[in-house]
């Protein structure tokens, strides 16, 4: 440890202590402020942001869309986590935990919320019948890796990503921690894919929506601006693997939803219907 910071006996919060996100960090849960969430025409009502969490979601609603599933159209709202809106007392009576994505499904009764990634791609492929393999052993697969991402994507989010990117200063023993365990899982990622063209097989599933928007983006220089620094093209299973899913038209359309940076050409703010996209700057 270094010798420059020894914790205190009891921790204690400190505002505004660093980052790019410390305005809104803090380390209790609840509401901060009273807004009711805006509500669409669809039955499938989304509140969400363009992190790869969120492009779970609206990449498997369009894949659902693509498959002719009319049932999966959706309303997408933005939800601003920059500007704290995840902490708006509409969103926490839907999510508890204060993060995005989360979704209501209005066709049943009582409506149901669903929150967490996996869990809103679960219910989803449950409940049309797609993406999600019956057969015990594909489905067991499938399941696998999903749990594997869930578990996984944290140490390249919240610990590769925040030290790498977002840290207010660059400290080096993180950085390597957090490198080491990327590439590790990047070679998990790789060595299956050799042997194998979607995460089940042949077979395109969730666990695929799951992973992709997180570590495809990264090999495909979309994630931290940290390609080269991961030498991502080592990996080349892994990013034929991503660039076989980024030419899919429900993908190219997911990852545009609820986006506000980037080219204007793929920022949709707000999706209500398909035709919203026909709508973007060229």
């Amino acid at each position: 440890m270094s010798a420059s910071y020894i914790p205190p006996r009891v921790w204690r919060w400190q505002p505004g202590n660093g980052g790019k996100f410390a305005n809104i960090n803090r380390p209790v849960a609840g509401a901060t402020h009273d807004k009711a969430l805006p509500l669409g025409e669809h039955p499938l009502q989304l509140y969400s942001l363009a992190t790869p969490n969120g492009v779970k979601v609206t990449l498997m609603l369009e894949e659902l869309l693509e498959l002719g599933v009319k049932e999966a159209e959706y309303d997408a709202w933005l939800i601003d986590i920059s500007e704290g809106e995840q902490f708006s007392s509409g969103f926490v009576e839907i999510n508890p935990n204060s993060k995005i994505p989360a979704l209501v499904d209005y066709s049943v009764d009582p409506p149901q919320r669903v929150f967490e990634s996996g869990s809103i791609l679960f219910y989803l492929a449950e409940k049309y019948g797609y993406f999600l393999p019956q057969k015990p052993h594909e489905r067991t697969e499938c399941m696998n890796w999903a749990f594997w991402q869930m578990g996984s994507a944290p140490m390249l989010g919240g610990g590769f990503g925040h030290f790498y990117a977002y840290a207010p200063d660059k400290q080096e023993y993180p950085i390597n921690r957090f490198t080491m365990e990327v590439k590790r899982q990047l070679d998990v990622l790789d060595r299956h894919l050799a042997n194998n063209t979607y995460m089940v097989g042949e077979n395109y599933t969730l666990a695929d929506m799951l992973i992709w928007p997180w570590y495809g983006a990264l090999v495909m220089g979309r994630l931290y601006d940290a390609a080269e620094f991961l030498e991502a093209d080592n990996y080349t299973h892994v990013l034929r693997w991503a660039q076989a899913i980024d030419a899919r038209p429900a993908a190219q359309r997911g990852r545009k939803v609820n986006r506000v940076w980037g080219e204007e050409s793929e920022q949709l703010k707000e999706r209500h219907s398909s035709a919203d996209f026909e709508n973007l700057k060229k």
